[in-house]
């Protein structure tokens, strides 16, 4: 079954009528079993995607703080070799990027063939971030989702495969979380009075993400939204969605590298011919 739930690009948002606290009908034991064969899946994926070198795989990760992005990551980077895997991180633009585009800092991360990039948040911070605090004029602001739609197409009509998560997490987990990191010395490096300033305007970013998830919601690169109160849940479905959209590759990778080994096997022959000394 789906654990995440893929958005319908033809309509409204609501984040209210999705459950941050599914599971799924699994026991955590249940889901961890099957969470660890996807990765198994995964690693064997993503390698062929390596060697094949015809797409790149981008995932995208968005969400409120303390919604799990960093332990997502952690935890699918288990599965990816790190030759072909990177993490690419935006935090508040510098002078430098302020100075071009917004989507000027994106692009640069995006991956090359072969290569497997998670961002760390990522361009929608700029209809997220900038519209509830009023950062861009509102005339510009409008823009920016076709915008968005336009690169994130570029994207993909350059055989990147293109995967979004929102992890959906509810006021009172991420309370409970931002709490607990007060009592864990080896979480204290996190505090930042920043996550709890922006609780006061909870529900303006729950305005924010339903209006840049119903408008950069397209039929090909489609948002999933994560339930994620519950980390083995966010992780089973994270796990799922990636196996599900990489699979349909399988056949022509493999296809690909099998033509490359005969073309190499068939050049080794030659050279042992020509350099033999009977």
């Amino acid at each position: 079954m789906p654990y995440a739930k893929l958005l319908d690009h033809s309509k409204k948002v609501n984040l209210g009528d999705i459950n941050p606290k599914e599971d799924g009908g699994l026991t955590k034991e249940e889901g961890k079993v099957l969470t660890e064969q996807l990765g198994k899946e995964m690693a064997k994926l993503q390698e062929l995607l390596f060697a094949a070198r015809q797409n790149s795989l981008l995932i995208i990760l968005q969400g409120r703080d303390t919604s799990g992005k960093d332990g997502a990551i952690r935890n699918m980077l288990q599965y990816v070799n790190v030759q072909s895997g990177r993490v690419a991180a935006f935090k508040v633009p510098t002078d430098e990027e302020l100075a071009h585009d917004f989507l000027w800092r994106i692009h640069k991360q995006a991956p090359g063939k072969g290569e497997v990039v998670i961002f760390n948040r990522s361009h929608y911070e700029d209809v997220l971030v900038a519209k509830v605090h009023n950062l861009v004029p509102h005339h510009l602001m409008k823009t920016r989702y076709d915008d968005i739609n336009a690169f994130e197409k570029l994207l993909i009509d350059n055989d990147t495969i293109v995967i979004k998560f929102y992890l959906h997490i509810s006021k009172e987990e991420q309370e409970e979380r931002l709490y607990a990191r007060e009592k864990d010395p080896t979480k204290s490096w996190k505090l930042n009075v920043g996550d709890w300033t922006e609780r006061e305007v909870w529900d303006e970013y729950t305005k924010a993400y339903e209006l840049a998830l119903e408008r950069c919601s397209t039929e090909a690169t489609p948002w999933h939204i994560v339930p994620a109160d519950r980390k083995w849940y966010r992780d089973l479905a994270l796990f799922e969605t990636i196996v599900e959209t990489l699979r349909p590759y399988e056949k022509s990778w493999r296809e690909s590298l099998e033509d490359l080994g005969k073309k190499a096997t068939a050049e080794l022959n030659a050279y042992r011919k020509e350099n033999s000394t009977e």
